[in-house]
């Protein structure tokens, strides 16, 4: 664990797309802005504890376990489907209703 001082208005850098920067503070709180790309997950340490013990609760397997094995079914599907040549142009029919001139009058 790194253990480091900053004080209001200072910032530490974790990887090379993280920013962490100390806000404010007082005797008891410490505000931080956190600084990361979308793709990045960033979440409170007791929101991952209770999303777990929920988890376990359910007797559900995780989520990531869930993705994981629809991915694998997924590629095994793809790979025994044919898919068509993506350069291949597909024809569609399209059937119009008749176009009603308001004006027109038989």
């Amino acid at each position: 664990m790194l253990i480091i001082r900053r004080r209001r208005g200072e910032s530490i850098t974790v990887g090379d797309d993280v920013e962490i920067e100390i806000l404010e503070t007082s005797p008891t709180q410490v505000k931080l802005g956190i600084r990361a790309p979308k793709s990045v997950s960033v979440l409170r340490k007791e929101i991952i504890v209770t999303r777990e013990q929920n988890r376990v609760a359910s007797g559900s397997p995780a989520v990531d376990e869930k993705l994981n094995t629809l991915a694998e079914q997924y590629r095994a599907t793809e790979a025994s489907v044919e898919l068509p040549d993506p350069a291949t142009p597909i024809a569609l029919e399209v059937s119009h209703p008749p176009v009603i001139d308001p004006k027109r009058t038989s």
